[in-house]
């Protein structure tokens, strides 16, 4: 099974900024997130059967990932995998949503994701992080793939075949797990 966990509260989800790809380190609450997850997955992995994390490279899924592994009681272990790197948005990374606005008055009180002019096609975002599940779900391990608002949106939308515009309006909690089983997906709140 596909656990996917999104990376606890950083300085600029705090501040009302757009990452991408930009990193920001995890706040007071974003390590209480992680822990509170892994505290979840605690009984679970006690209870026996294969499990691994996998995480986003940017620092603020390996913290996470880290965070989760201790409090879960799977030490400190964790891989990495390129394809849970957030979404590139491009020259959105770093502002804040009246920036944003400022530059497209159209999109005031809509979602941002993915309108950027220059940030990663859905397209390409949707291979990338629809392979993810399809090549983990056949294999004895459960996974905790840990990575970011977009790209989880984007993973979930692909898993459910989800519209882009149905994907855009997608939740991005930082304090819950979304188990990806064939054709549906349970959240679970830590």
């Amino acid at each position: 099974m596909i656990y996917l966990i999104r990376h606890g509260q950083t300085e600029f989800n705090r501040d009302h900024k757009l990452q991408g790809r930009i990193d920001s380190p995890l706040t007071a609450l974003g390590v209480d997130q992680a822990r509170q997850v892994g505290a979840w997955f605690a009984p679970r992995i006690a209870a026996g059967g294969a499990w691994r994390i996998v995480a986003s490279p940017l620092g603020r899924t390996q913290a996470t990932a880290r965070l989760i592994a201790e409090a879960a009681g799977l030490g400190g272990g964790f891989d990495t995998d390129e394809r849970l790197i957030e979404l590139s948005i491009g020259s959105w990374e770093g502002l804040a949503r009246p920036q944003i606005e400022a530059l497209r008055p159209d999109l005031a009180g809509q979602p941002f994701f993915m309108h950027s002019p220059d940030g990663e096609p859905w397209q390409a975002a949707a291979a990338r992080l629809g392979d993810f599940p399809a090549e983990h779900a056949a294999g004895p391990d459960n996974i905790l793939a840990v990575t970011h608002a977009g790209a989880g949106k984007v993973m979930r939308g692909v898993h459910l075949g989800l519209t882009l515009e149905e994907v855009r309006h997608l939740d991005v909690p930082q304090d819950a797990v979304f188990a990806l089983t064939p054709g549906a997906i349970e959240r679970f709140d830590c």
